[in-house]
């Protein structure tokens, strides 16, 4: 059995959830190579995500996906918005008209959600930003067998391998870059809030 509508609403809520809980911690990892903004907006985006779902939850995978989309690019100040809305839009469009996902389509919509990112942000592997986390991600997911909760607990894991490959890192885009040398010892905020909501999708598909 495939992850439905209110199955996909779920993990977003218990990812709003774990965005508020660790604001503080992405502040902090922000203020160190970028503006400080990422936690604060993170949750205030998400916050808005669950707002719109308690007014009218959508009634298909893709809807509540596209909602995320374009509550996030609406809500979220700096690049986090554009990224994370751009990656979102991108699995919806992947998604498309199935009623419930099994492995396969959420593999594919990791898939579109990266190619989106990169196409947005036109970032690769070392650049030490939130494409160093989903990189490995969807080629866990891809590589995964069995269940949705199994594929995303694999991309989780990658995506938290990849967060901290970020720490030694110089970064060569967003603000961070601006630091050069001195953007090396820290990881990136936008591969750890990446990193954080697949441990959510996973642990919300895990209860499903």
């Amino acid at each position: 059995m495939g992850c439905t509508a209110e199955d996909v609403v779920a993990a977003v809520r218990a990812a709003a959830a774990v965005i508020a809980d660790h604001r503080d911690e992405l502040v902090r990892l922000d203020q160190a190579i970028g503006d400080a903004d990422h936690g604060e907006n993170m949750k205030r985006g998400f916050t808005a995500v669950v707002s719109r779902l308690d007014a009218e939850p959508p009634d298909t995978p893709a809807k509540v996906l596209k909602l995320v989309a374009t509550t996030l690019i609406s809500t979220v100040g700096g690049a986090a918005g554009p990224l994370y809305g751009t990656a979102f839009l991108r699995a919806s469009a992947a998604v498309g008209d199935a009623t419930e996902l099994d492995q396969a389509v959420v593999a594919r919509a990791l898939r579109a959600a990266l190619d989106g990112v990169i196409a947005r942000g036109k970032a690769a592997v070392g650049d030490k930003t939130m494409v160093d986390a989903l990189t490995p991600a969807v080629a866990a997911a891809e590589c995964a067998e069995g269940t949705v909760a199994a594929t995303l607990s694999a991309a989780a894991d990658a995506a938290e391998e990849g967060a901290s490959s970020t720490v030694p890192m110089v970064a060569r885009k967003g603000r961070a870059s601006y630091l050069g040398e001195r953007s090396a010892n820290h990881m990136d905020p936008g591969s750890r809030s990446t990193a954080l909501l697949l441990r959510a999708f996973a642990d919300a598909a895990a209860k499903s």
